[in-house]
């Protein structure tokens, strides 16, 4: 009974790295995605510090008022801050500013230029931003490969496990 214990842990500790990898990894880059961690407690509590925010691509004309944005602070720097559209509008000149403001803040940001945008919110995950704070892209990148070829020869394990105990189950009922 322990034995099939052990194995029923290690099946959905399995499954669970996978899903963790899935939703971090896999279908954000199948989508065009980016994984952002939010790192403060500004989009609280809809959007806590902490949590994996991913973020697809998006025309800045199809930005509305009520969508959470993700967009540099200064165009063409890698800091990106992750807020919602409070207010959508256009220059003299017809190009689109954008103002947010943190859920949790008081005031507005100041104006987003169209350049700016990084994507909507796609979805987000408490807690796994932590997890990918701890690496950078190209150690997730080799962390990633690891784990996978590590879960793979542990899933073979369990199987060849699995088919060489059923044998003996089968050669000790003959």
């Amino acid at each position: 009974m322990l034995h099939f214990a052990g194995q029923i842990l290690s099946w959905t500790v399995l499954v669970v790295v996978l899903a963790v990898a899935a939703v971090m990894i896999v279908i954000p880059k199948a989508a065009g995605a980016t994984a952002y961690t939010v790192l403060t407690s500004s989009m609280e509590p809809g959007l806590p510090a902490g949590s994996l925010a991913v973020v697809r691509p998006v025309d800045p004309a199809e930005v509305r008022t009520g969508d959470v944005i993700t967009y540099q602070l200064k165009s063409g720097e890698p800091a990106v801050v992750t807020h919602r559209v409070v207010g959508v509008g256009e220059t003299l000149e017809g190009e689109l500013r954008v103002t947010t403001r943190g859920d949790a803040n008081g005031t507005d940001d100041d104006p987003v230029l169209a350049a700016q945008i990084r994507g909507r919110l796609w979805y987000q995950m408490p807690w796994l931003g932590y997890i990918n704070s701890i690496f950078s892209g190209q150690q997730r990148q080799a962390v990633t490969i690891i784990a996978v070829t590590a879960l793979l020869a542990y899933s073979a394990f369990m199987l060849f496990s699995a088919y060489r105990d059923a044998r003996r189950a089968n050669r000790k009922v003959s």
